[in-house]
């Protein structure tokens, strides 16, 4: 009689997903346009707010519009990483950035990056749904684990990830010199079963009965999400 040997559970019918190619994702406060140059004057004006922005960032910042303006010209042509401006419907206004990388349809892989939400940005119902937007792109596009990794330093970052529902996955020590300076790297991601729930979670903070008169929300994204992690960072977990 043969052996039976676990080796892992068999993915049924798997195809590998499509290369993005959505130009826009729009949704009630935020509009997500492929990056161009034309977005880098905005953009440039918005981040020059304060450079503290750029502290994590593998560039940045930058010396001149002009100088960011060719930034932009150089990563709006690339596929991977796809970038794309994140204009705050509320405004009317181009405030972040934001892209998919290290993308791997044969792996069902994808992660999210480069991630910058200037001052106006910050805190904003348009910057959650702009998250939202692309998470829900990924996983109804197919892919089956989208990442989310950060400067093991950054605790904003981290306490980002987990509110917006990527479980901790651990730190990989000394995974890069950016900036002269060592970075250990904290790894969070979400994967196709846990889909389902964060939708629903997103689309209850999102709806506009759980804001009051003064916009203040009544129940947190994070409270929402966190029935669906299956591992919290021990940085931000209480003892």
């Amino acid at each position: 009689m043969a052996e039976v040997r676990d080796i892992g559970e068999r993915v049924q019918g798997w195809r590998p997903p499509v290369w993005p190619g959505s130009a826009v994702l729009e949704g009630r406060h935020a509009r997500l346009e492929r990056l161009t140059v034309a977005h880098a004057e905005e953009l440039d004006a918005a981040a020059r707010a304060t450079d503290a922005v750029w502290d994590y960032m593998p560039y940045g910042p930058f010396a001149s519009s002009a100088a960011y303006g060719d930034w932009v010209a150089g990563m709006a042509a690339k596929p991977d990483p796809w970038f794309y401006a994140i204009r705050n419907l509320d405004t009317g206004r181009a405030e972040g950035v934001a892209s998919w990388l290290r993308i791997t349809p044969e792996a069902g892989s994808i992660e999210v990056g480069h991630i910058l939400f200037s001052p106006a940005l910050q805190r904003t119902r348009a910057a959650t749904e702009a998250m939202f937007l692309m998470m829900a792109w990924v996983f109804e596009a197919g892919y089956r684990r989208y990442e989310w990794k950060c400067n093991a330093q950054n605790l904003a970052s981290r306490r980002a990830a987990e509110r917006f529902g990527f479980s901790y996955e651990g730190i990989f020590r000394q995974a890069a010199v950016i900036k002269g300076r060592n970075r250990d790297t904290a790894w969070f991601a979400a994967i196709d079963r846990d889909w389902p729930a964060l939708r629903t979670a997103y689309q209850a903070w999102l709806n506009p009965s759980n804001f009051d008169a003064e916009g203040r929300q009544k129940q947190s994204l994070a409270a929402l999400t966190r029935p669906v992690l299956v591992a919290r960072d021990p940085l931000l977990t209480p003892a």
